[in-house]
């Protein structure tokens, strides 16, 4: 099957694999699907073998399968000694999805500040979801991206792995609605305005803080407890809102 074609076409996928098992097939469909809506983003690392034969209750070798079938449509890339991962050109078109359903978020003329007041409002939301529905392959992107924003070298990366964090707390809900309008919100910090603001406002002291505050926000959820996490989140939050704006 791997003739460089990327089989979004789920049923063309499950078609051209050659796994037998149902439960296997069921596996492919799934993460298909959630690659295809944008649940499981580019970047985004999967469960291991093992964690999915668990969870589905399969063989590893069935695991293995699926994870093979998914990389050889192009969807996945398996990286030795790091895991697997979904891959950057997967052709998603998450941007007409989000466009689709959230058109006025994606109005240019959405200011920074519109942008963080939507956050204080919507983020603060998804902890209660979290907490029932976060696997532990969820709270595992969580720590890869934090881990990736310390080692960040410049603003730019610590800023695209801090929205990578806040985008895996709305894959974490496991809610295709909160996904969508996570992306619809993210595409906005992607412009100059917002870049420009985080340059001029981030320092170290800062962004040590607000990597501290995402570590209490993870911790919190693992420990399934949503009030924490809530409250944390919107300390964060209105930290950052004052830091760019100024606000006394």
């Amino acid at each position: 099957m791997d003739d460089g074609k990327n089989y979004m076409d789920v049923e063309a996928l499950v078609a051209h694999s050659r796994l037998r098992s149902h439960r296997a097939k069921r596996l492919l469909v799934e993460i298909a699907n959630r690659i295809k809506s944008g649940e499981y983003e580019p970047g985004m690392r999967l469960p291991t073998e093992r964690e999915l034969a668990e969870q589905h209750d399969l063989s590893r070798g069935a695991a293995r399968n699926v994870l093979a079938q998914l990389e050889s449509a192009a969807l996945v890339e398996r990286v030795r000694g790091r895991g697997t991962f979904v891959k950057s050109d997967a052709r998603v078109d998450h941007a007409g999805v989000s466009a689709h359903l959230f058109g006025i978020c994606l109005d240019p003329e959405v200011s920074p500040a519109e942008l963080m007041e939507a956050r204080l409002m919507l983020e603060p939301l998804l902890p209660e979801i979290i907490v029932r529905n976060a696997t532990t392959s969820d709270f595992s992107v969580m720590a890869d991206c934090i881990s990736a924003a310390q080692a960040a070298e410049t603003i730019d990366d610590y800023e695209k792995w801090d929205g990578a964090l806040h985008t895996a707390f709305a894959a974490a809900t496991h809610n295709a609605f909160f996904v969508h309008l996570a992306r619809a919100l993210h595409s906005l910090r992607e412009n100059g305005e917002w870049g420009r603001l985080k340059h001029r406002s981030l320092t170290e002291a800062k962004r040590s803080r607000y990597q501290e505050q995402h570590r209490r926000i993870v911790d919190a959820l693992k420990d399934r407890d949503a009030a924490t996490a809530r409250l944390t989140m919107q300390e964060h939050l209105r930290e950052v809102q004052q830091n760019l704006f100024k606000i006394d």
